[in-house]
């Protein structure tokens, strides 16, 4: 019997869609599970409130401070050193050995496991610089790691930035910069956003490299020199040693509903620039 193109292209797309299914399927069956078991835990008391008896009572509020500190100095450092970096490789330079080690360099820096990332931290920034267990050496951890996600994603838009938009911003008499910041920058800015988004959501669920650099302290932080948990170690924490599974879910479910909230806030920005752009 032979088998049409048109059958083979029905039957490949009956996979592609069952494949796709599937893992919408189990990121439903996640996010279900967790916050059945903990959003009824999550109540006014419990998000503003500080933590009782090593997390046994009381509630997250100094976990969120920590989390939205440690991951803000994060993006602030890396999203402009980011950028920056990818601006150089694309406008400035051309294809060389030196572009060529700075990718291979990102590039590896992407595949290294975030412990490894943890430990670099802990022995350079807390104990040789002498930062100790702080927000900034945990942000400047959390910097270096999303760095090549930033980097690549923003190659990848500001090369998709056609090359009649830079002839056409020339011939109007603009500079490298102008026509840089006027013209790619602006048309590349949904696809530089969705790495820095991607960055957000990376930084906000990190745990081994926040727990030995941001520390695990369980007050209020308020000075980026002060230790402080984030929510993903409060919970690791609270599962890991047993203390309170109620608490640990009702964190796992105010992370989950946070980084929902991040990435549809966001896509819902990058659908408004990208129609500003257009």
């Amino acid at each position: 019997m032979k088998i049409t193109p048109a059958t083979s292209q029905r039957f490949v797309v009956t996979i592609l869609w069952l494949l796709t299914a599937i893992t919408i399927l189990v990121l439903l069956f996640i996010i279900v599970y967790i916050l059945f078991h903990g959003i009824r835990n999550v109540t006014w008391s419990f998000l503003t409130e500080s933590p009782r008896r090593m997390g046994r009572q009381g509630g997250v509020f100094p976990m969120i401070v920590g989390t939205i500190a440690v991951t803000g100095l994060a993006v602030l450092i890396a999203a402009p050193v980011g950028v920056l970096t990818t601006i150089f490789l694309t406008e400035y330079t051309r294809e060389s050995k030196l572009t060529s080690v700075i990718r291979f360099g990102a590039d590896c820096l992407a595949a290294i496991p975030s412990i490894i990332f943890g430990l670099f931290g802990f022995v350079f920034f807390v104990v040789v610089l002498g930062m100790g267990f702080s927000i900034i050496s945990g942000a400047l951890t959390l910097a270096i790691m999303v760095l090549p996600t930033i980097i690549r994603t923003s190659e990848e838009a500001i090369r998709a930035v056609p090359a009649v938009y830079r002839e056409v911003s020339y011939g109007l008499g603009s500079t490298r910069w102008q026509m840089v910041t006027r013209v790619v920058l602006k048309s590349a800015l949904p696809g530089i956003g969705t790495g820095i988004v991607l960055s957000i959501g990376r930084c906000v669920s990190e745990t081994a490299a926040v727990m030995l650099t941001a520390g695990s302290a369980l007050r209020m932080p308020y000075s980026p020199l002060e230790s402080s948990r984030t929510l993903s170690l409060h919970f690791y924490i609270l599962s890991r040693e047993g203390i309170s599974m109620q608490n640990a879910y009702a964190t796992a479910s105010v992370l989950i509903i946070t980084i929902l909230a991040i990435n549809i806030i966001a896509y819902l920005l990058m659908r408004r620039l990208i129609a500003k752009v257009r």
